[in-house]
């Protein structure tokens, strides 16, 4: 998507500064690990070194980047969440704040590529496809798809379903490994 470079410098010149950890989630990533698929946002998650986003705003509006809500420190304490725009490029950015849990492992695991010259941490494919499978809409479904036949033989499928195990018993589900397990069992017979 053209303007994407450019947001990605952006970002990787300015969160550094302010956060302790960061990666590029969503569609953007499953360009990166599975196929291209369009979107019209890029998605970040960021571990912020402090809890008042004010001063975090301030510093991305002189970046480039501008709010979409009026009252970002509101928006971000209900949803944890904080919606800006590349004004360069017009691409919504959604930075989600990162809570304890499975995005401190995400961040761990978060892996540097180089995307258009820009060293970029991205979500690991195991972790992105545990992200896909919990949302679990057909869009989704089919990034996991994308990802299991890219990655193949190094794709660490049992670090998924362990993971999927916690999330099955934190959230009252049972249904995630099977999502997840109909999946794979799905890109293996196209590679048969």
């Amino acid at each position: 998507m053209p303007g994407v470079p450019d947001l990605l410098r952006d970002l990787a010149r300015i969160l550094p500064d302010w956060c302790d950890g960061w990666y590029l989630f969503g569609a953007q990533a499953v360009q990166v690990w599975g196929h291209p698929r369009l979107s019209a946002d890029v998605d970040v998650t960021i571990r912020l070194r402090s809890d008042d986003v004010g001063p975090f705003v301030a510093a991305m509006h002189e970046a480039g980047f501008t709010m979409r809500v009026p009252d970002p420190e509101r928006f971000a304490a209900e949803v944890r969440v904080l919606p800006f725009v590349h004004s360069a490029s017009g691409i919504p950015v959604d930075a989600i704040l990162a809570g304890p849990g499975p995005e401190e492992e995400f961040l761990a695991r978060a892996r540097v590529v180089v995307i258009s010259g820009v060293r970029v941490p991205v979500i690991s494919p195991e972790d992105l496809v545990v992200t896909k499978i919990l949302a679990g809409r057909p869009k989704d479904l089919e990034d996991v798809r994308g990802v299991l036949r890219q990655t193949g033989a190094g794709f660490d499928s049992e670090r998924v379903r362990s993971l999927l195990a916690l999330l099955e018993a934190a959230l009252d589900r049972s249904d995630l490994r099977t999502a997840f397990d109909d999946e794979a069992r799905a890109v293996s017979k196209t590679k048969s």
